[in-house]
C-alpha cells in the first residue's frame, strides 16, 4: 500500500472519530529525536530561560527536514516537561523544523532500553547529523536459553 493510500485511510478513520495508530508504509521510518544536546545546545530543565535562545545545530535542521520531506515520521522525544512545551514549540517553529509531534517528559539519564515486539533501531548522536549508514554492532538481547 502506498503512503498516500495509508494517509487517506487514516484521515477518514480520524474524521469518523476512530483512534488509530498509523501503519507505516514500507520504507518509511518513525524517528524519535531528542532535543537538548541533539538538535541544539544541551539546556537543562532547571534553566528554562535559556531554551528560547538555544543555539541550533544546522545539520540537524537540514537532515530532519529532509527526512520529513521524504515521508518519514518525525517526533521529538524530550526530557523537557509540559511546562516547557510552548517555548519548545516556538523555538522549533522559529527555526523551521518540520515534525509530526512531540512527547514531553522523557526520563533524564543515559541508560535507555526500548523493549518492543518489533525491530527497534537506535542511533546515538555523536556531534553531527548525516545520512544514516549500515553498521554491524553488538547488542543486548533477551536470553532465550540457547547459547551459541
Amino acid at each position: 500500500m502506498k503512503k498516500e493510500e495509508v494517509t487517506k485511510i487514516l484521515q477518514a478513520k480520524l474524521e469518523a472519530g476512530e483512534h488509530v495508530s498509523p501503519v507505516l508504509p514500507e520504507g518509511i521510518k518513525n524517528y524519535l529525536i531528542d532535543i537538548d544536546g541533539t538538535i541544539c545546545d544541551d539546556i537543562p530543565n532547571e534553566e528554562p530561560e535559556r531554551m528560547a535562545t538555544a543555539e541550533l545545530y544546522p545539520d540537524a535542521l537540514k537532515t530532519l527536514n529532509k527526512w520529513y520531506e521524504e515521508g518519514h515520521i518525525i517526533y521529538f522525544f524530550t526530557s523537557r516537561t509540559e511546562e516547557h512545551r510552548e517555548v519548545t514549540e516556538e523555538w522549533l517553529k522559529r527555526h523551521g523544523f518540520k515534525y509530526h509531534g512531540m512527547v514531553m517528559g522523557k526520563p533524564r539519564g543515559g541508560n535507555y532500553h526500548w523493549v518492543d515486539n518489533h525491530l527497534v533501531k537506535a542511533t546515538r548522536y555523536n556531534g553531527k547529523f548525516t545520512d544514516l549508514v549500515e553498521k554491524e554492532v553488538t547488542i543486548q538481547v533477551f536470553d532465550d536459553g540457547q547459547h551459541d
